[in-house]
């Protein structure tokens, strides 16, 4: 069952909705709802996946966030077994610095995704597992603030890479660490504004002033895949149009039809493209947004699945992948609101 967040308030001050007319699904709905049924269904007993990465914590808190997206919470009927499974193999997978990464190689990537999910589905669980989050979510806010603290070069400082004690940093790492740090704060712990600020940093030093894109390590560096996960990064963290985001969305609207849908990491630019457009909205969001659905729907199995393409060799993390870039409307993740004046 779909519960916007804001029944939860209703229902807890006694406050009555007004019914609506039951809506008819599309064929979105109905291909996100395939998708979870097959995340579903693939899951192995113990919360992980098959496939690449599959036994990180990073697949299952995807499929979570999936399930989170499109406004199913722990529980619930249909996909709260889903989202159980994976809270219990996430939580059960950590070591005692609170680091997420070690399992199956994921490294930091896993454990920023690890973080983003927990803080997002923190306050929807049970007593005991919310103990278990709050007891474990400090922990792994520190492993991020540490390692964006290690001594780095001036145009590395503020990022993240691979390891907690890596060197260096880049885009992608950087996107999932900042969203994982954004949504902490919003929830409450105790993460410095500076860290914030340092970040949103990192990012501007990575945008390439000509192009208009943001990259990897260097400027133009997987500049399909990461432009739009850069203006994620700035819209949600208050540099609302920001140049280096206006830029960068007028390059991804001139090669997104080309290149997007057959990048060796398509599903990754896909997510980082539908989130980031749509917080900056307008015509571009709108164009984007059908050309999403007349470009990735017929990507999609009979069983449900969107089918591995180039470097992303598992279908539980293209479809999770798909579906979170497909629910950016629903609004369902507090980490992923935007400023609804957008569009007017």
């Amino acid at each position: 069952m779909r519960i916007p967040r804001l029944c939860f308030f209703c229902l807890a001050l006694g406050v009555s909705l007004p019914v609506a007319a039951a809506k008819e699904p599309d064929a979105v709905d109905i291909a996100i709802d395939r998708g979870l049924e097959y995340l579903l269904g693939s899951q192995k007993d113990d919360g992980s996946f098959h496939g690449q990465f599959g036994d990180t914590v990073a697949v299952p808190a995807l499929a979570s966030m999936a399930c989170l997206a499109t406004g199913h919470v722990p529980g619930d009927a249909k996909y709260g077994r889903l989202i159980d499974k994976s809270l219990d193999y996430v939580l059960a997978n950590h070591d005692e610095t609170g680091y997420f990464g070690a399992k199956g190689n994921g490294r930091m990537y896993a454990h920023s995704i690890a973080t983003l999910f927990l803080t997002e589905v923190s306050g929807m669980v049970s007593k005991e597992r919310q103990a278990e989050i709050d007891e474990i979510l400090p922990k792994a806010i520190k492993v991020i603030l540490d390692a964006q603290n290690v001594k780095k070069s001036e145009h590395d400082d503020g990022g993240w890479r691979y390891n907690p004690d890596s060197r260096d940093s880049d885009t992608s790492c950087s996107g999932w660490a900042l969203m994982a740090l954004r949504s902490a704060r919003l929830n409450g712990a105790q993460v410095p504004k500076s860290a914030i600020d340092r970040a949103v940093a990192y990012m501007h030093r990575h945008h390439h002033k000509e192009k208009g894109c943001f990259g990897y390590q260097g400027a133009d560096q997987y500049a399909v895949t990461l432009s739009g996960a850069g203006i994620l990064c700035l819209e949600l963290c208050g540099k609302h149009e920001d140049p280096d985001s206006m830029t960068a969305a007028k390059y991804l609207m001139s090669v997104y039809r080309e290149k997007l849908a057959e990048e060796g990491y398509a599903y990754y630019g896909l997510y980082y493209a539908a989130q980031g457009l749509f917080q900056i909205g307008g015509e571009n969001w709108r164009e984007f947004h059908d050309w999403m659905h007349s470009a990735y729907l017929p990507r999609q199995r009979a069983s449900g699945a969107w089918p591995d393409h180039g470097s992303e060799r598992s279908e539980a993390y293209a479809t999770s992948m798909t579906i979170l870039a497909f629910a950016v409307p629903y609004r369902q993740l507090p980490v992923y609101q935007r400023d609804e004046t957008v569009d007017e």
